[in-house]
């Protein structure tokens, strides 16, 4: 029988390691450096988030977002151009939905997010 070994996060036994249940998941990847995108899809919606890896696939462009966020409802731009450039002008009226870990999509448009329209999407109220 192999003796545990314990540190002050985890406890590796027989050469696994075990997290704490309250950790469990919260591990996060991270998005440093990685752009971020708005992505159309034909049957999906738009989604936002930070573009991880895109591969062209028999399906179309496979795309896998962190921090994805599905934007159900916009008001205030004419277009997802406009709404990736410059953002809503009612951010109050669009209706984003919970951000979750990660999503692989097949997108037909992938837009880069300008900073100002991050800072505007950001800003929005989660809708559930």
């Amino acid at each position: 029988m192999k003796k545990a070994e314990i540190n002050s996060n985890s406890v590796f036994i027989g050469g696994k390691e075990y997290l704490p249940k309250d950790e469990i998941n919260t591990k996060k990847t991270s998005t440093d450096g990685l752009p971020y995108v708005c992505i159309r899809t034909y049957s999906a919606g738009v989604h936002f988030g930070y573009l991880k890896e895109k591969e062209s696939t028999f399906a179309g462009m496979e795309v896998i977002l962190l921090e994805g966020q599905r934007m159900r409802y916009w008001e205030g731009a004419m277009d997802l151009n406009v709404l990736s450039t410059t953002g809503s002008s009612k951010p109050d009226k669009c209706k984003p939905s919970v951000i979750v870990p990660e999503i692989r999509l097949i997108a037909i448009e992938i837009i880069p997010v300008s900073e100002i329209a991050f800072t505007n999407i950001k800003s929005m109220k989660i809708w559930k």
